[in-house]
């Protein structure tokens, strides 16, 4: 993907909504107030948007207040690394006929717990990066 002279490259659209299908889990981050909160959720990205469970709590509360969302999914290796940032808007699924769509994804709670919630994210923006890691080079200026 990169190069050593280029080793940044920018995603296209397609590229980064691949990426964000290939996985399934990420970090979803919320601000209420002014205040910032990051929960690490499992999702499912389906073609224009993905859905994750929860349950009543802050995650839920934080999303009900203000359906406007940053998620953020990566990967990295100990050459390269990638990094998918979607922005927009999360929206509790209520009518049934979407919960029981929602309930035939390929999408369990991680953990021994109970999420019956589902809620989509529907995005306004998604940007990818692909990096080749190395070392920093030299400085110009030496």
């Amino acid at each position: 993907m990169s190069s050593i002279d280029e080793p940044i490259t920018v995603l296209t659209k397609e590229e980064a909504w691949d990426f964000l299908r290939e996985r399934t889990m990420g970090r979803l981050a919320v601000s209420v107030a002014g205040h910032p909160d990051i929960f690490p959720i499992n999702y499912y990205a389906d073609e224009n948007s993905f859905v994750f469970r929860t349950a009543p709590g802050s995650k839920l509360l934080e999303v009900t207040i203000n359906a406007s969302v940053a998620f953020e999914v990566d990967s990295y290796s100990t050459t390269e690394a990638w990094s998918v940032v979607v922005k927009g808007e999360a929206a509790i699924l209520e009518k049934q006929a979407d919960i029981y769509a929602a309930e035939a994804l390929p999408l369990r709670s991680w953990v021994p717990t109970l999420k019956p919630v589902f809620v989509r994210v529907t995005p306004s923006e998604i940007n990818g990066r692909h990096f080749d890691l190395g070392p920093e080079p030299e400085p110009d200026f030496v």
